[in-house]
């Protein structure tokens, strides 16, 4: 007899796949929510969010994504990471085809102006462009940094045309910081912090319930 039958769980509670039904909402993820949603809802450019390992970044990214994506004002794209060796082209490129921009031409003097033609429409139909980048500690040249920032420079008066949310690892902070005026575009920073101990237990809880066990199986 597998555990989950013995425990009369219904399926695996603490899978580290990402399920949208085991999202616990604890204080510590709901103010982050609550920042980086206000990020992208008052277009300020650029939000970052810092966490150690397991902390949740990514939860919280596909959390953000849902939530936005259902929202009739908003436009959205997530990347992920996996590797440090992109290019400031094959990042950019990405984010155009993310919006629908048909970008065969290697160049990115073409690309710019399409993305920008893109971002103007979606605006004029009251629709926030948003890119959320999970691993982002992976983006660590300065060449980078100056892409994005440049791609921040796209303006209309109620704001930036583009914003991105940024999830990653605290040595993410010491990449940005790569080319300093980006720094300086900082709307919104958050710092996710370990559970509590009062969280943990909800978060167990929850999971538990979630994967068919009402109440605990563990000690206090």
């Amino acid at each position: 007899m597998d555990y989950e039958n013995f425990y009369g769980l219904k399926e695996h509670p603490f899978t580290s796949s990402h399920d949208e039904r085991f999202y616990y909402d604890s204080p510590q993820h709901s103010k982050a929510i609550m920042k980086l949603t206000h990020a992208a809802e008052t277009m300020v450019g650029l939000g970052v969010l810092l966490g150690d390992v397991g902390a949740g970044k990514t939860t919280l990214a596909r959390r953000i994504l849902h939530l936005l994506s259902n929202r009739k004002d908003f436009e959205t794209a997530l990347l992920v990471m996996i590797h440090s060796e992109i290019s400031p082209f094959w990042l950019l490129r990405k984010i155009a085809l993310q919006f629908g921009v048909e970008v065969s031409e290697q160049d990115r003097t073409e690309i710019i102006p399409r993305l920008y033609e893109r971002l103007a429409q979606l605006n004029e139909n009251e629709k926030k462009a948003v890119v959320l980048i999970d691993e982002a500690n992976m983006l660590q040249k300065r060449e980078i940094m100056e892409e994005l920032r440049g791609l921040l420079n796209i303006e209309v008066p109620e704001g930036h045309l583009l914003t991105f949310l940024l999830f990653g690892l605290p040595e993410m902070e010491k990449h940005l910081k790569l080319d300093e005026p980006l720094v300086q575009r900082i709307g919104i920073r958050c710092i996710l912090e370990p559970l509590t101990p009062e969280s943990s237990k909800g978060y167990i809880l929850h999971r538990l319930k979630v994967a068919g066990k009402d109440g605990t199986i563990f000690s206090e």
